[in-house]
């Protein structure tokens, strides 16, 4: 069940000692794995092997692009996957999804990815679209969603229009490279500004609720921040979402929800969503389905959660669905001090 995209890495580079293992499982088949932390070595490997260099995307080791291009081994770049785990990655939750894209990584919106380009181009049969519309029921259906995590939802307004700002994590890649320049706060007026009598909710990153990024945000516009809210729960009870590059926001499409992006990730531009600044060059309009088909199926690896090995996205929708959602340390905390604040005032 391999990736045919996988026999040809050669060297894996930029790879955190804690991912190792699951990304050796996913990528290196054909051959024992080599981890280079240097572009000397990565591409000395490479050309030994006759192969490419896997890299991570935040971790390019100083000189990889250049040496690479004057030796002519290609780079293939790795990210976490849209389905990804029960746990965060910045918590060391290993991943069971990665995207390998030779072009750049899919949130680069400085030029096209493999993604872009199969969204662009490909046309997808009738079996790929009723598998991908019996994929996206069953994430529905699980709840599944990228880091699966689990969180209280409070009562909300009845009878008023409710909007959802996805908060990030600001100097994460994915926001520098396809956000515009545009910081949460200002991401947090605008949507106040295009929904002046809403009731807005502000949903902050999970890396910087857990304390493992930075980037917390008083969010004075919002009339209710929610740090642990379960998101497809959320996702439910919203009318429309803001968001920069977020993937919540394609979770939202999924979930049938109206999507506003003040940036340009993978799934704006194709006639789903609201765009502030898609790419012009993204012409092709897509259903949900054929989005579905390019993210979900066509173009991540997937891996099961217990053994490491190559698997496909419908078992490892399964595999996380009897799993069930994890309580982040984040939100135990943050449990645990509204009990204890709620017995001191019993006890008054």
């Amino acid at each position: 069940m391999s990736d045919p995209r996988a026999q040809g890495i050669a060297c894996l580079a930029g790879i955190a000692p804690w991912k190792r293992k699951r990304l050796a499982a996913m990528l290196c088949n054909a051959h024992p794995p080599i981890f280079a932390n240097t572009a000397t070595r990565a591409v000395k490997a490479a050309r030994a092997r006759g192969g490419a260099i896997a890299c991570w995307a935040s971790r390019v080791p100083a000189g990889l692009e250049a040496q690479a291009v004057e030796a002519g081994v290609p780079i293939w770049w790795i990210e976490d996957g849209f389905v990804r785990s029960a746990g965060l990655g910045a918590a060391l939750v290993p991943p069971c999804s990665l995207t390998l894209d030779s072009r750049r990584p899919y949130y680069d919106a400085s030029g096209p990815s493999d993604l872009e380009v199969m969204l662009q181009t490909r046309d997808f049969t009738a079996a790929e679209i009723a598998r991908a519309d019996a994929l996206l029921a069953r994430l529905r259906e699980a709840a599944v969603t990228k880091y699966n995590l689990a969180g209280p939802l409070p009562d909300l307004p009845p009878g008023r229009r409710v909007v959802l700002v996805i908060g990030q994590v600001e100097d994460d890649r994915s926001v520098l490279l396809g956000g515009m320049g545009l910081s949460m706060a200002e991401l947090l007026a605008r949507a106040r500004a295009e929904e002046p009598d809403a009731f807005l909710i502000y949903k902050p990153h999970p890396d910087v609720v857990a304390g493992l990024r930075s980037g917390a945000l008083a969010a004075p516009e919002a009339d209710l921040v929610l740090p642990h809210a379960d998101l497809p729960r959320l996702l439910d009870r919203v009318d429309i979402v803001h968001t920069l590059t977020s993937l919540a926001g394609f979770e939202a499409l999924v979930r049938g929800r109206q999507v506003v992006v003040h940036g340009a990730p993978f799934y704006a531009g194709w006639g789903l969503t609201r765009d502030h600044a898609a790419p012009a060059r993204r012409t092709r309009r897509r259903t949900l389905a054929e989005l579905a088909a390019a993210a979900l199926i066509a173009y991540p690896l997937y891996a099961d959660p217990v053994t490491g090995r190559p698997c496909t996205p419908e078992q490892l929708v399964e595999a996380l669905a009897r799993t069930g959602p994890r309580i982040s340390r984040a939100s135990i905390a943050a449990r645990l001090a509204a009990w204890h604040v709620g017995r001191r005032a019993r006890e008054r």
